[in-house]
């Protein structure tokens, strides 16, 4: 991987230099302090990563996050500030993580084995076959119908990033279970535990692979491959129980027709 560190403060740029160098196979090709000559590498070199400082000179690093989100090829943005204030910003820009200073030497270890393995997963081709046939079947019936819709979509859609006391998640989407819409947030559920998201549902859904996480009601979004059971409930509606959670979601009236198709049943 090649990286880039935007850091004006000298000591800070060493030491994540050190820090890089000894926690992971990231080469470091430059290190710049000003927004606009970023913005100027960029246009004669690609990097893979961006270790990038909110408060640099000319353009300020969220300014210049959000150029970097225009390009065709985008590296993946790692923020690296002092101030925990604009994690929800970052993660608006679908940033890979947000590290704070003053730096700590395991988070950000962390952090590099994280990003080497994402870099490797995201560049490793797939192959995708899909057969004709009968449906399978599993122990768990019918409702195991969902196992068909695994998302495959591009590796842009297979992750997204979740906050949590002001850090990025970066998180596979096959590991969410549903989303709930609790006034102005969304509430997460994943098999890591829950988050609140500062968004709508609708704008949590239209984030997620389409093929794999169903609207299934006006507060609720489903992950159809976690579905366990579908249980027949009033009005010809249902409601969904998934796997290794408690919670039942509904699928409302005007969404039967749709899931009933998109499960087979």
């Amino acid at each position: 991987m090649r990286a880039l560190i935007v850091e004006d403060e000298i000591l800070a740029s060493e030491e994540l230099n050190y820090l890089i160098q000894e926690h992971s196979q990231i080469e470091v090709v430059d290190r710049l302090e000003d927004g606009l000559d970023v913005l100027k590498f960029l246009q004669e070199q690609e990097v893979d990563v961006i270790f990038l400082d909110i408060n640099i000179p000319s353009l300020d690093g969220m300014m210049l996050a959000h150029h970097i989100g225009k390009f065709a090829t985008k590296p993946y943005i790692v923020f690296t500030t002092a101030y925990k204030e604009h994690a929800a910003e970052a993660f608006e820009l679908e940033a890979f993580d947000y590290i704070l200073k003053p730096y700590d030497e395991k988070r950000i270890a962390a952090m590099l084995h994280k990003l080497e393995m994402a870099f490797k997963r995201d560049h490793t081709p797939v192959e995708q076959h899909v057969e004709d046939g009968p449906a399978p079947t599993t122990a768990d019936g019918p409702a195991a119908h969902g196992e068909l819709l695994r998302d495959t979509n591009s590796h842009t859609d297979r992750r997204i990033n979740l906050l949590r006391n002001d850090n990025i998640i970066v998180t596979d989407t096959a590991d969410i279970y549903y989303a709930e819409a609790q006034e102005k947030v969304t509430k997460v559920y994943t098999k890591n535990g829950e988050f609140t998201m500062p968004v709508s549902i609708s704008d949590f859904h239209s984030r997620l692979p389409q093929d794999t996480f169903f609207r299934c009601h006006r507060s609720y979004v489903v992950n159809l491959s976690q579905i366990r059971e579908i249980v027949p409930w009033f009005n010809n509606t249902y409601l969904l129980r998934l796997r290794d959670l408690e919670a039942e979601v509904p699928v409302s009236r005007g969404k039967v027709k749709e899931f009933r198709q998109l499960m087979r049943i």
